[in-house]
């Protein structure tokens, strides 16, 4: 009973399945911690939508997870949702959020030629806070920024056991790989948390070689950071749970999924949050 008293709940939240990328490393990171991962497919997918109407998307959505799970931590492990809701969340609630960056500094840092690409949505690509983060860390690289229309969605189909055409994935990266003379892209990051579920894919298909940037590991020890002096690490063994803000069930092949995807921890089954639920679950 005392071990489960001083357990850290920590709250993963994204539009979709792509932040399981990042819930897979914080439970690799905290073993002893609880987990709730959820995912908003009534939102699904933000990035198309306009800025305002995923803020409120995310505010009402987290309005029924906190009445729910009373988390100790969020992880917000979606770039749109970090750039746009991160102010509000932490206005609101006075827990530690944790949100999702692209890793363009460490890409920029580790690039030998100096040719990188940013494979993200056509949302993030177009955002400034992209092309600030660009301007500050990699103004010795030159940088292609490449926005994926499809790659989300083919990662939430991966997941739910669909059979992904090649072909359709080699399109979708094929802009990031770059050849100016001698030198060549040798770094790709991954800066929407889908893109890392098709990652061997990705290796597969590539015309050459790269480092593919994976921020999962990153937001996992920030996460750790915050928590530890309040939750210091402990033994193994915390739960997980799994949730659609729709209150849909996941079916059985994403279930099989989520158990070969995350490291030996039974899914299971949370509480109906649904944005239109009449009173906070019990």
């Amino acid at each position: 009973m005392i071990a489960a008293s001083i357990r850290a709940k920590i709250l993963v939240f994204d539009s979709g399945l792509g932040g399981l990328t990042v819930l897979r490393a914080l439970m690799k990171q905290r073993p002893d911690a609880d987990f709730v991962y959820a995912a908003d497919d009534l939102g699904f997918p933000y990035g198309p939508r306009p800025e305002a109407e995923v803020v409120a998307l995310v505010m009402r959505a987290m309005e029924r997870l906190f009445a729910a799970d009373k988390p100790d931590c969020v992880v917000i492990a979606c770039n749109t949702a970090s750039t746009l809701v991160l102010p509000h969340l932490r206005a609101k609630w006075p827990i530690p959020f944790v949100g999702t960056v692209p890793a363009i500094k460490p890409a920029a840092e580790f690039s030998s030629t100096r040719l990188i690409s940013i494979l993200a949505t056509p949302g993030t690509v177009s955002r400034d806070y992209t092309r600030k983060l660009v301007e500050k860390f990699a103004r010795h690289c030159d940088v292609t920024l490449v926005g994926a229309k499809k790659l989300a969605p083919l990662a939430e189909a991966f997941m739910h056991g669909e059979q992904l055409d090649d072909n359709e994935i080699a399109a979708e990266i094929a802009p990031c790989f770059v050849a100016e003379g001698a030198r060549k892209t040798d770094c790709v990051v991954l800066a929407c948390t889908h893109y890392p579920l098709l990652c061997e894919k990705f290796v597969r298909l590539a015309p050459w070689p790269v480092h593919w940037i994976d921020p999962a590991p990153a937001i996992a020890r920030r996460a750790d950071h915050v928590l530890r002096d309040k939750f210091p690490v402990g033994p193994g063994g915390g739960g997980f749970a799994f949730r659609y803000t729709s209150g849909a069930a996941p079916g059985e092949k994403l279930l099989a999924a989520l158990n070969a995807f995350l490291p030996a921890r039974p899914v299971e089954a949370a509480a109906d949050v649904r944005a239109d639920a009449s009173a906070p679950a019990k």
